[in-house]
């Protein structure tokens, strides 16, 4: 355990971010490296694996600062696991599909913080990262999150690998926090500062930023765990041209943080749903689904996906960042007419 490293320059100042896959490229069940989300609110700091640190304190028996070495000496636990972007926080209500489903690698972090010994008084953990700055018309200060202690003690990585290979800078090379389950948001890059604390963090990006409307409306709830979604893959919109009376499957992903116990599609713009075939549970990965459709008629269609949890949570119609997803394709006439 040595010192903390000084402060670090960039590679990229400002805002960053790399325009998501559209669902119809999301063919892969692990996206690669190259296809996956990308969103940097403040930048791309410069760190080397030499020179980072991760101090964890606040409420702990001991407090700890990690190396790089000391990360890699603690067993390697992989998860594959959804990444969902919540979208911009200056549009909460904007639909986002901004998604991909990933291998991370890394050291657990209840591992860490059973080094550390938690105190009975933590409730939260807090994480900040090595980015500053300014965001929207606020100055930000360093990056920081925050997530229920009792989340942090199940499946949260201190993750290093990305596919099998280490971060690229722009996923938070060289480590930074996946908390799978959650959206992205919550899985700090260049992760630098693990906090244990018995409130939730004061910061722009949890005060001000990702929070939900409650039941009175009022944007009070954090933005944590990945509600129900879909998105249909196949077919691509207006680009199948598939044939009347001809059988197409229509399939795609589902997720969300309490499971998908059901996917329905509908072919006629929302006015009738069926159930689609929906493969067994994946853990943290998205799950495919399938239906096969064999269309009555030539002329334009709409196709929708909507995921069910076994609890009753549904995707919304519109409005929320996983609101129903639709795809418009044009059928056909069948096979030999003219």
């Amino acid at each position: 355990m040595t010192a903390d490293a000084p402060g670090p320059d960039y590679i990229y100042r400002g805002f960053f971010g790399r325009l998501p896959s559209k669902p119809y490229d999301l063919t892969s069940r692990v996206t690669p490296t190259e296809q996956s989300i990308v969103l940097c609110h403040m930048g791309i700091p410069r760190l080397s694996a030499s020179d980072w640190r991760l101090t964890v304190n606040g409420l702990v028996e001991r407090p700890l600062v990690v190396s790089f070495d000391d990360l890699l000496a603690f067993e390697k636990v992989e998860i594959q696991s959804v990444h969902q972007c919540a979208g911009s926080p200056l549009r909460p209500d904007e639909p986002s599909q901004r998604v991909c489903n990933v291998v991370w690698g890394g050291t657990p972090l209840s591992t860490i913080l059973g080094v550390a010994g938690v105190l009975p008084k933590a409730k939260f953990v807090w994480s900040e990262g090595a980015d500053s700055g300014q965001f929207g018309d606020v100055q930000c200060g360093p990056y920081t999150k925050d997530l229920p202690l009792a989340r942090a003690n199940r499946d949260v990585l201190l993750a290093y690998e990305m596919n099998g290979k280490p971060l690229m800078p722009e996923h938070g090379y060289p480590v930074r926090l996946v908390v799978p389950g959650f959206y992205g948001t919550n899985s700090v890059k260049w992760l630098g500062t693990v906090t244990l604390a018995d409130t939730r963090a004061d910061s722009p990006f949890t005060k001000r930023w990702y929070l939900d409307p409650d039941e009175s409306g009022n944007r009070t709830v954090p933005v944590w765990r990945t509600a129900p979604q879909s998105i249909i893959v196949s077919p691509i919109p207006d680009d199948a041209r598939p044939a009347a009376h001809v059988p197409i499957e229509i399939w795609g992903w589902a997720w969300g943080d309490d499971g998908v116990d059901r996917v329905e599609i509908s072919t006629d713009g929302g006015d009738h749903w069926a159930a689609a075939t929906l493969e067994p549970d994946m853990g943290h990965a998205w799950r495919r689904f399938r239906y096969e459709w064999r269309p009555s008629s030539p002329g334009g269609y709409r196709l929708m996906s909507k995921a069910r949890t076994g609890t009753g949570a549904v995707q919304p119609d519109r409005d929320r960042r996983n609101a129903v997803y639709s795809i418009d394709v044009t059928v056909g006439n069948p096979p030999g007419s003219r």
